[in-house]
């Protein structure tokens, strides 16, 4: 997120390309909440080394876990036709 001129949070609707990119985004999310992989685990009911193999983009990540797990963190996915407007 960036910030406006007034100091308050803009809202990025990042576009997403690759499982890296969206562990990331996982990471960053679970980071600004003051959560470890642990508190995560325990909430999403998933273990830590789930959230360790998705925080570090591991290709073959189990999709209804990781929307769990965004779903947690205040996160959704969003699909789009590429090109559309945002």
């Amino acid at each position: 997120m960036k910030n406006s001129p007034n100091g308050k949070k803009l809202t990025m609707h990042p576009v997403i390309t690759s499982v890296p990119e969206l562990g990331s985004l996982v990471r960053q999310a679970r980071k600004e909440q003051g959560l470890t992989q642990a508190d995560m685990a325990g909430l999403a009911n998933t273990g830590t080394r789930f959230l360790v193999d998705l925080e570090n983009g591991k290709p073959t990540i189990q999709l209804q876990k990781t929307l769990d797990v965004m779903a947690l963190l205040g996160l959704e996915l969003v699909v789009a036709k590429k090109g559309a407007p945002r």
